[in-house]
């Protein structure tokens, strides 16, 4: 199953840019996407149909904001919408689709860079976004946590890992929640393969940061331990270029 996950930052925006034949020529199995910033009605939905996919939409209630997005070639055998936390589920941060015994999630975590009153609601979502999952593993134990963690986890991560060390996204308390996070029994898919510096899948739009290559790696695929003996491959495709994210891939072996 080749699973991607696209911060599309606009998916009407991003179809302008050929997001269709993107999607056509990438053939992903599994397409999750976060901050479509679209309700439901503003979205074509046939013709994510007629590209072979189950489409499914958890627009925030607040218009042209966040909200969350799962494709299948395949069709889930349920779909939850949210993790039943209004605050959270008001943004369309959480949407969940079962596949067998394979559930695959896609998440929006909160930025805090607006100010400190966002920043102590990411920090709150963390803590609760951390005893969801540890509650929806007693059920689902195998899951592929797909989406924008909006944290750069260790240094290796940003291009500027001194001068960002203040900047939310890459927080100290941040970082140490990342890090406990993946302790419980997880394991970020992409740096568990991939050693080398300079991978990043967020550039800001500012001083040519994307052609300079001064990124942030923030998206990730992260599965639950008991799933390593099927991860393949995990990747990142700088070369797409409908959003200020590009997409990053994982492979799982059935």
């Amino acid at each position: 199953m080749k699973i991607i996950s696209y911060n599309v930052n606009g998916v009407r925006a991003a179809i302008s840019k050929d997001l269709f034949g993107w999607i056509r020529a990438v053939n992903p199995d599994v397409l999750c996407l976060q901050e479509i910033k679209a309700q439901t009605d503003q979205i074509p939905l046939l013709e994510f149909e007629a590209l072979g996919y189950k489409n499914y939409w958890f627009p925030a209630q607040k218009k042209g904001y966040s909200g969350t997005a799962i494709l299948s070639k395949t069709e889930p055998d349920h779909v939850e919408f949210g993790m039943g936390i209004p605050a959270y589920d008001n943004e369309g941060r959480f949407l969940r689709a079962d596949f067998g015994r394979l559930s695959v999630v896609s998440v929006y975590h909160p930025s805090g860079s607006s100010g400190d009153d966002r920043q102590a609601f990411k920090m709150k979502w963390l803590d609760d976004f951390t005893m969801y999952t540890e509650k929806l593993r007693i059920d689902r134990p195998n899951l592929v946590l797909s989406g924008d963690f909006n944290i750069c986890h260790e240094a290796i991560d940003i291009h500027d890992p001194i001068r960002n060390a203040v900047i939310s996204g890459f927080l100290p308390e941040e970082r140490a929640w990342f890090t406990r996070f993946l302790n419980l029994g997880y394991t970020d898919t992409f740096r568990h393969l991939v050693k080398e510096p300079h991978q990043y899948s967020w550039w800001s739009y500012r001083a040519n940061a994307r052609n300079n290559n001064k990124g942030w790696r923030i998206d990730y695929h992260i599965i639950t331990n008991n799933m390593l003996p099927n991860l393949e491959s995990a990747r990142i495709l700088p070369e797409a270029k409908h959003s200020d994210h590009c997409p990053v891939v994982v492979d799982i072996a059935d």
